[in-house]
């Protein structure tokens, strides 16, 4: 398996990933009744997010708390929820990817995760 390395290898992360949270009835009503995404969008804005701190390129300039803590306010963000997405992120990247950009991926996913936690 190769590590990951572009912006197309972060969209076909994010492609599963979400393939993964849209099928979850635990947490794929966030998505889809509450921040009502619109999916191609939205995971071409994680690959700016994730191109942006990753590789310390890009053009993403969005406040990720804040977005986080306004779909907070919607509906209460719980313990469970981010344990689901931490586990359907990871399992995403061992999934497709190996290395170190991977492993780097996982571990500040797990510090986002966790300031957001601390803030909520």
């Amino acid at each position: 398996m190769n590590d990951i390395q572009s912006r197309e290898d972060l969209h076909v992360l994010m492609t599963e990933f979400y393939k993964k949270l849209l099928a979850d009835n635990r947490i794929n009503y966030l998505f889809t009744n509450v921040a009502k995404i619109d999916l191609e969008p939205h995971l071409w804005e994680l690959v700016d997010f994730w191109e942006q701190m990753l590789f310390d390129k890009g053009s993403y300039r969005k406040n990720v708390l804040k977005l986080h803590t306004d779909l907070n306010q919607q509906s209460k963000l719980s313990e469970e929820h981010f344990t689901i997405w931490l586990n359907y992120f990871n399992a995403s990247i061992d999934e497709n990817f190996a290395g170190q950009t991977a492993e780097n991926m996982k571990t500040r996913a797990l510090s986002i995760a966790t300031v957001m936690k601390i803030k909520m």
